[in-house]
């Protein structure tokens, strides 16, 4: 392998950058017209045309000078965003690690020891380090989520078909996906919206009705009855902690059979499928196999081994895969897998670069080969600091209903916003979709009532589902009220010249018939007011009277009740 100097280096992640983004003309637009991406930059895969600019599929031998956009690129700045360059990629899109390229290693943004994930992983990269705001990937066996899951960014990958790939050089053109990656879902839906649609110069592109209707309140997840975590103890607890997420909003878990799903992985790189991969570059590679790098150059030879009727049999097996699965959409609303299972270092992963590659897809392999959508979220960082995400996993179509879910899972999180350190905007509504039940009232809590806190199930009971987690304006102290069973702060807002903090909170909706039961449990000196959170937005909340707080310990410097009971119970050191 080809060992560039920048390896493990930010711009690692670029192959071009422009001095100036490039943005559409424009000549005859209306006057005041607003363009729904105006304002946003973007940057795309390098094997995604951009007309004039070369397009190299991280392969320098291959390089090729498109004459006009891809089609996604075309739309997106016609939307009104600004494209700032190409990015890095596992050569010709074969890869889930982002080490398989002569233009260098992408690193991890939050670690460069570790890998970025692949193969769109300088564009996860640009996304989480914050030079863009959003930028497109590909994905075939999981290139759009990987990367997103290991940096900390959402990974949308739409349902097959929806966003056009002409002029994306491909690599199983049958499975291929244009991907999104961004720091928030609301961003990702808003990309997805402004490029979709049918394009005849696309033999796989299809006109599809997504669903209207947001998941119910009330929902099933799937979750696989075998899962690995290749000894990732941090990974594993954390892909448990997702799940008790998820019951906290409404989420009822039902075991699947995990077995089918893994045999249709197989298939993409264990069976005649991989021919499509050599087909994809046949011209290419036949002529100039040696300026493909391995594995990439292996990958594609095996492809040449195959006959059309070894073909035909891979895809009837995967056929009727897709049948044995079809019933399980029949008990569940949602699948919920690890994006990725664990991290590996950049060494780890040159020094065994295809079964840890494969690890890494273990839970994405299947699913454009079954025509599902798919988007990853964040979901946690580990101790070691490092990110977790999760992916959830819907029938084709059901794009935006996931996009609900999991935009509703991101803010429950309280995590920042890529490797930023800067809170997540206020949600909004996923366009297109019918407004979910308005039944509910959002209340804030902080103390006692917080998920795996003694009175949370005064929640959960009456069927309230966590929103989100997050902070208050900083204009609040808490203070430990004396003589309290369980143990229970009271919250303060500041009076005009005092100083005051952020304070930790979660926000649960409350069922209206059951706000009143819920109030009736409140004690004095505590009562329901209104509590303004960090985006300036207010919510009911819990309060405490002003005359209870005389003698009440000050834990304002612990910046939440949950810090402040974590370090009763931790003994102090001497």
């Amino acid at each position: 392998m080809m060992v560039h100097e920048e390896d493990g280096s930010p711009a690692a992640a670029w192959i071009a950058r422009f001095a100036q983004p490039m943005a559409h003309a424009r000549a005859g637009e209306a006057p005041g017209s607003v363009l729904p991406l105006a304002g946003l930059r973007f940057a795309v895969k390098d094997n995604i045309d951009v007309a004039g600019v070369p397009t190299t599929a991280a392969c320098p031998a291959f390089d090729r000078l498109p004459p006009v956009h891809a089609a996604v690129v075309q739309r997106l700045l016609e939307a009104g965003a600004s494209l700032a360059g190409k990015t890095n990629l596992d050569q010709f899109a074969c890869g889930l690690n982002g080490t398989r390229s002569p233009y260098g290693e992408v690193p991890n943004a939050f670690d460069a020891r570790y890998v970025s994930g692949g193969s769109s992983s300088g564009s996860a990269y640009v996304v989480a380090a914050g030079e863009v705001d959003f930028a497109l990937g590909t994905d075939t066996a999981g290139s759009g989520r990987v990367p997103a899951g290991l940096n900390n960014i959402v990974g949308l990958k739409p349902s097959r078909g929806l966003l056009s790939t002409f002029g994306v050089v491909p690599a199983a053109q049958s499975a291929d996906c244009v991907s999104i990656f961004a720091r928030t879902v609301a961003t990702a839906v808003d990309v997805l919206l402004a490029c979709a649609g049918h394009d005849a110069r696309d033999p796989y592109s299809r006109d599809l009705a997504l669903r209207r209707e947001p998941l119910p309140a009330h929902f099933r997840f799937g979750v696989p009855d075998r899962l690995s975590f290749f000894g990732d103890a941090a990974a594993e607890q954390a892909f448990n902690d997702a799940t008790a997420r998820l019951l906290a909003m409404g989420g009822s878990p039902v075991t699947i059979p995990y077995a089918p799903l893994a045999e249709a992985a197989a298939l993409l790189y264990e069976s005649a499928l991989v021919a499509e991969r050599y087909a994809a570059v046949r011209e290419f590679f036949d002529a100039h196999g040696d300026e493909v790098i391995e594995p990439v150059r292996g990958i594609f030879a095996s492809g040449r081994s195959y006959t059309a009727a070894d073909v035909f049999e891979a895809q009837t097996r995967l056929r009727a895969i897709a049948q044995q699965v079809e019933p399980m959409w029949r008990d569940i609303d949602v699948l919920l897998v690890p994006t990725a299972p664990t991290h590996y270092t950049r060494e780890q992963m040159r020094a065994d670069p295809v079964v840890l590659n494969r690890n890494l897809g273990a839970y994405t392999n299947f699913v454009n080969l079954l025509d599902y959508a798919a988007l990853s979220v964040p979901s946690s960082l580990r101790a070691d600091g490092l990110p977790f995400g999760i992916t959830l996993i819907g029938p084709c179509g059901s794009d935006l209903a996931l996009a609900d879910l999991g935009q509703r899972y991101h803010h429950a999180t309280g995590l920042a916003q890529g490797a930023l350190g800067l809170p997540l905007p206020a949600p909004r509504a996923i366009p297109g979709l019918a407004a979910p039940d308005a039944g509910t009232l959002p209340i804030a809590v902080v103390g006692a009532h917080l998920s795996g806190m003694p009175l949370n199930s005064q929640l959960t009971e009456r069927g309230a589902t966590l929103m989100q987690a997050t902070i208050t304006s900083p204009a609040y102290r808490l203070h430990a009220l004396p003589g309290t069973v369980p143990p229970k702060p009271g919250l303060r807002r500041v009076a005009e010249g005092e100083e005051g903090t952020a304070i930790a909170l979660e926000v649960w909706a409350v069922p209206l018939t059951q706000v009143g039961s819920f109030l009736a449990l409140i004690p004095p000196p505590l009562g329901l007011g209104s509590v303004e959170l960090a985006d300036g937005s207010w919510v009911k909340g819990f309060i405490c009277e002003g005359h209870a707080l005389a003698g009440a310990q000050d834990v304002t410097h612990h910046g939440g009740w949950r810090a402040y009971v974590a370090s009763r119970a931790t003994p102090s050191s001497n």
